[in-house]
């Protein structure tokens, strides 16, 4: 009975123009709407805006709505196309409603333009997902090896192209004179024109990367994602003349596939097998096989790609292409001399270094004595080097020489927070609208790590000097340290080894151990407060020390004496300061519960037109003395180390 609906619904496929049908969508389950709901409106209100401001480009994205029924979207047309042809293509994307009913994320492409809308926030961040490999399911049988060689350096200089020429990032191109069974191969590239030209090439190599491991001698591809995608084909399917060619006689010396990728790999495919261009008279010959591996290949891929985002650490051989050689990082650092060294964190110190391209790096070197071995460098590296966002520190490679252990990052030119923020001398450089820029680039990285990325990540050491910040003042969170790998239904996790800094700490993991999402909306919400008032948390309660900075505020506030307690330089409006200590306040209340997640802080911040409800008093504990599962401290300053861990506490494709 499938096979006969799917056999149908393709021949209808194939029967009509190629660019006025969709070939792909997907339902995802964020969450479900009514009808004549708020949700249902926002999201007509969504599909109008994404037409009507669409750029030249073929580019619009969009937000309407407040929580719990704002929708976000995101929509882009074939670079090829002029605006007529893109608006054509635009005006059919409100098809999804019929397609998924009632569900609030979506995923629409057609052969013209695509469209993604979802209930989450996701402007913010730079992670392609979701994503979807398409592949034909016909083989190249001529000299397939040289084939794949030949379509390896094809997508390369197509990217090539696209990020030098394009100011769309956008590239076609064609193989020629391949073989007299396939002659010809068309192919296309093309990134999102808001990312910037280094996030188009992370974002085309990611693609790249596991293009090998689908594609390998089929006769047509694409991975389709919402800020880039890649495609080859045996047809033609845009216009105009192709940007980049390639003889397919020459010979090719690019790899086939990365190491341990072999042929077999298609069988790891997380997608059907789908002909996206079978010509009209071999269709129907091959449809019935071809739907019947459709329909296995999916079913099976599907329950398959949740176990191998489980086992993430099997993946760990993916980084060996960020090695660094051990020499060019001492030369880089001057072997390390202390006038490079630029601080000391919970593992080791940190030197600035130079590498040969002249690329500055901050090259984190691993103590001895830190226990952080090989197998758990390689897993942050993992985790690191799959988080793709601006306001998170990205990560540049790594070093396994000797006894060396080392972590290259990219060098953020003016330090970290804390040095500024809690130096009379400094802190007038960060005037209102830079720390609003901070309070709001720390909330847009948090909500990636939580929501956004494909892992769910709990910083656990979120404080203000590990907020790093760029020639612009702009914010970078840094500082991950171990990883660790959870199961896909796992929201919370307890354990025995508290690390961290008091202070910022959420009181159920500072006294039980217990940690989740809402234990870094604590750290954010104390970091807010310190931002504003521009004084450091003690994190202590008692009366030789006095109260702590949750203690003042709060008292400040039921008193309604706010203006008292913020830095004195700031020069602002008082009632866009009690808003933002309100969302503080928010974020440190004693349940973890009624804390809000990074999301809605997103949006509370980004708009005065939200209610906030009104916060509860704000969770206090006392310093904690010489038990087994704490760290004793006199206040936050006094801390300057902290063993700093990344807590991966859910995984599943996204």
């Amino acid at each position: 009975m499938h096979i006969s609906l799917l056999l149908l619904s393709l021949v209808l496929y194939l029967s009509v123009p190629a660019n006025s049908e969709y070939f792909y969508y997907d339902c995802y389950s964020t969450g479900n709407y009514t009808t004549n709901s708020t949700y249902l409106s926002n999201l007509n209100l969504l599909f109008s805006s994404l037409r009507s401001n669409s750029t030249a480009n073929g580019f619009a994205d969009g937000t309407v709505g407040a929580a719990p029924d704002m929708v976000t979207g995101i929509s882009l047309c074939r670079g090829d196309l002029n605006t007529t042809s893109c608006l054509s293509c635009l005006s059919r994307i409100s098809d999804i409603l019929n397609l998924c009913p009632y569900y609030k994320s979506a995923l629409m492409w057609y052969n013209s333009c695509y469209m993604y809308f979802s209930s989450k926030y996701f402007l913010s961040s730079l992670a392609n997902s979701p994503v979807q490999p398409l592949i034909n399911a016909d083989n190249v049988t001529v000299d397939p090896d040289r084939f794949d060689r030949t379509v390896a350096q094809f997508m390369l200089d197509m990217k090539s192209w696209a990020l030098n020429n394009s100011t769309k990032f956008f590239a076609t191109g064609i193989i020629t004179n391949f073989s007299t069974e396939f002659s010809t191969f068309y192919g296309l590239v093309q990134c999102t024109p808001d990312l910037t030209k280094s996030q188009c090439q992370s974002c085309l190599q990611n693609l790249l990367d596991e293009f090998p491991k689908y594609a390998s001698r089929a006769i047509g591809a694409r991975i389709i994602g919402i800020h880039c995608n890649i495609r080859y084909e045996s047809a033609p399917f845009y216009e105009g003349p192709a940007m980049v060619q390639i003889d397919g006689t020459a010979p090719s010396q690019s790899p086939v596939a990365p190491p341990g990728v072999n042929n077999g790999t298609k069988k790891k495919s997380n997608v059907a097998a789908f002909a996206i261009s079978i010509p009209v008279v071999a269709a129907v010959a091959s449809l019935a096989i071809f739907c019947f591996c459709f329909y296995k290949k999916r079913s099976h891929g599907r329950k398959k790609s949740e176990s191998e985002e489980v086992n993430f650490e099997k993946n760990i051989e993916n980084v060996d292409s960020l090695f660094i050689d051990l020499s060019i990082l001492k030369s880089a650092t001057n072997n390390f001399h202390v006038t490079n060294r630029l601080g000391e964190g919970g593992f080791g110190a940190v030197y600035k270094g130079v590498l040969p391209n002249g690329q500055e790096v901050a090259v984190k070197r691993l103590s001895q004595s830190s226990g952080q071995g090989i197998e758990e460098l390689k897993n942050e590296l993992v985790l690191v080097a799959k988080l793709q966002h601006k306001n998170l520190v990205r990560v540049v490679g790594v070093c396994l020489g000797g006894q060396e252990k080392l972590l290259v990052y990219e060098f953020v030119l003016n330090g970290s927070l804390d040095t500024f923020l809690f130096d009379n001398e400094r802190r007038p450089e960060l005037d209102w609208r830079k720390r609003w820029r901070i309070i709001n680039g720390v909330a847009r990285g948090l909500q990636y790590l939580h929501e956004d990325s494909q892992l769910t990540i709990v910083h656990r050491d979120l404080k203000a000097s590990n907020i790093l910040l760029d020639s612009d003042m702009n914010p970078k969170i840094s500082d991950f340290g171990l990883a660790r790998l959870f199961h896909v239904d796992q929201t919370a996790y307890a354990t025995k080894r508290v690390v961290g800094t008091y202070g910022y700490m959420a009181p159920e993991y500072a006294m039980h151990g217990l940690y989740s999402i809402k234990s870094d909306v604590f750290s954010f919400g104390v970091l807010l407060l310190e931002i504003i008032t521009g004084t450091a948390n003690s994190g202590s309660f008692d009366g030789e020390h006095g109260e702590d900075l949750l203690s003042s505020v709060w008292e400040h506030w039921i008193t309604g004496t706010i203006a008292d307690i913020v830095d004195p330089i700031l020069d602002c409006p008082t009632n866009e300061i009690i808003r933002h200590v309100h969302i503080g306040l928010l974020c440190v209340q004693e349940d973890p519960v009624d804390r809000p997640r990074m999301s809605e802080l997103v949006i509370m911040l980004s708009t005065d037109t939200i209610s906030l409800e009104a916060p509860s008093k704000p969770a206090f504990y006392l310093k904690r003395g010489d038990e087994s599962n704490t760290q004793s401290v006199t206040d936050a300053r006094s801390l300057q180390l902290s063993q700093n861990e990344v807590t991966v506490s859910q995984l599943g494709p996204r």
